[in-house]
């Protein structure tokens, strides 16, 4: 007598009804179906072992289940595009959930080359320099107002022009009554010592360092004859047309500083009180 043939999971006999062999063991189709049948993502219910199933990263569905989260309409034979937990038809995406190419309004498809700059998305064929009308693609771009330009565009037709070598500046420039200068181009006009990054006199359009400046535009102290300035200890006296250094202002006898003390005028000299009094 041949052996019973009976359902691993249930233990009916599967005599004469249809069953599954899984991994050695018979299975009648309700144990299956209740042990290894996926749930449909859709309607919560079974997906059994006689209905089509499509699946989608790690979801299932009926067939009939997979459907436009928006429009109803089947996807079992469509492409379709997953927005947050939801499965939508490209249609669908376009009119509701793209983003707008800026250049050409039009959807910019998850997938598709593109740009986005300061929260707006271009096509990466309509990202394109304002000068000579090329895509940028992945090149380096300048912005300009409401426009980008590509780099030799940008050198060409925009770029402030260094006064004095009159190339374009497109970084690390120095601005001073309007115009610019590449770094390295801003130089002192009497000895040509480089002036970025310090304080700088100027006269007339042409910028000094403080010792050219001093020693050609300068004030002379009346006590030491030397150049007044008015950067770094430059503090100063002045009394009718002469100045003097600060440290410079003292009796011309006794040498006691007169700064912030009363002194007398005698001719070509300046006196304290002391010594004006002597006379």
């Amino acid at each position: 007598m041949s052996e019973r043939l009976s359902c691993s999971g249930c233990s009916e006999s599967l005599h004469g009804c249809r069953y599954i062999q899984v991994e050695q063991k018979a299975l009648c189709i309700c144990c299956y179906d209740r042990l290894y049948a996926n749930t449909c993502h859709h309607c919560k219910q079974l997906i059994g072992h006689d209905q089509k199933e499509l699946a989608h990263e790690d979801r299932s569905f009926h067939e009939r289940c997979f459907r436009c989260f928006s429009c109803e309409r089947s996807l079992a034979n469509e492409s379709f595009i997953l927005q947050g937990d939801a499965v939508v038809c490209r249609d669908c995406y376009c009119s509701q959930f793209s983003s707008r190419c800026a250049a050409c309004s039009q959807s910019v498809m998850p997938g598709s080359r593109m740009l986005e700059i300061e929260g707006s998305t271009w096509h990466e064929d309509c990202f394109l320099c304002h000068g000579c009308q090329k895509p940028i693609g992945g090149e380096a771009f300048i912005p300009v107002n409401d426009d980008v330009y590509c780099r030799p565009c940008y050198e060409k037709k925009v770029a402030p022009r260094c006064s004095y070598c009159r190339k374009a500046v497109t970084k690390g420039g120095v601005s001073c009554k309007e115009e610019v200068w590449h770094q390295e181009c801003f130089v002192c006009s009497g000895c040509r010592a480089p002036l970025a990054g310090q304080s700088f006199p100027s006269q007339g359009d042409r910028p000094y360092c403080v010792r050219c400046f001093s020693n050609l535009y300068g004030e002379k102290c009346a006590g030491c004859n030397t150049p007044i300035t008015g950067f770094g200890d430059g503090k100063y006296v002045s009394f009718e047309e002469r100045r003097w250094h600060q440290p410079c202002f003292k009796c011309s006898r006794c040498s006691v500083s007169l700064v912030d003390s009363g002194f007398f005028p005698d001719r070509d000299q300046i006196l304290c009180t002391d010594c004006y009094s002597d006379d």
